[in-house]
């Protein structure tokens, strides 16, 4: 592994957000300077390729990335800011293993995407008060 994907790598592992490719290029040439932004969609398909990274699009037309998680969760993704939060749920697990069954599928899998606004937000903007 090169200095430069050791940075890299490095920037991935401290994000506690899930870095677009430009996000994860400004903190690595705080570090690097010469990290080229080619370098940097170079690397994260690499470990995308080689598991070490998620992508996501969450729908704003940008890769996010996150690092293999552990443990699987889901996201909940605040139309208003980008913000995406990562969550666990027991019903929403039992729920999809049920459907899956139901329609004669065992469930090996999945990915859940939840968008949404504030409720507060969401209100004012239904008309609602």
């Amino acid at each position: 592994m090169t200095g430069q994907r050791r940075v890299i790598a490095r920037v991935l592992s401290d994000a506690d957000d899930h870095p677009d490719v430009e996000d994860v290029h400004q903190r690595a040439t705080k570090i690097d300077p010469r990290i080229s932004l080619a370098t940097v969609y170079r690397t994260l398909r690499l470990f995308e390729k080689s598991e070490l990274l998620e992508r996501h699009d969450f729908g704003d037309g940008r890769s996010r990335y996150e690092r293999r998680p552990t443990e699987h969760h889901d996201h909940l993704i605040d139309m208003e800011t980008s913000a995406v939060i990562e969550f666990n749920s027991d019903e929403i697990e039992e729920l999809q293993a049920k459907v899956a069954e139901r329609l004669g599928y065992e469930l090996i899998g999945h990915r859940l995407e939840l968008y949404g606004l504030p409720i507060d937000k969401a209100k004012r903007s239904s008309g609602d008060s």
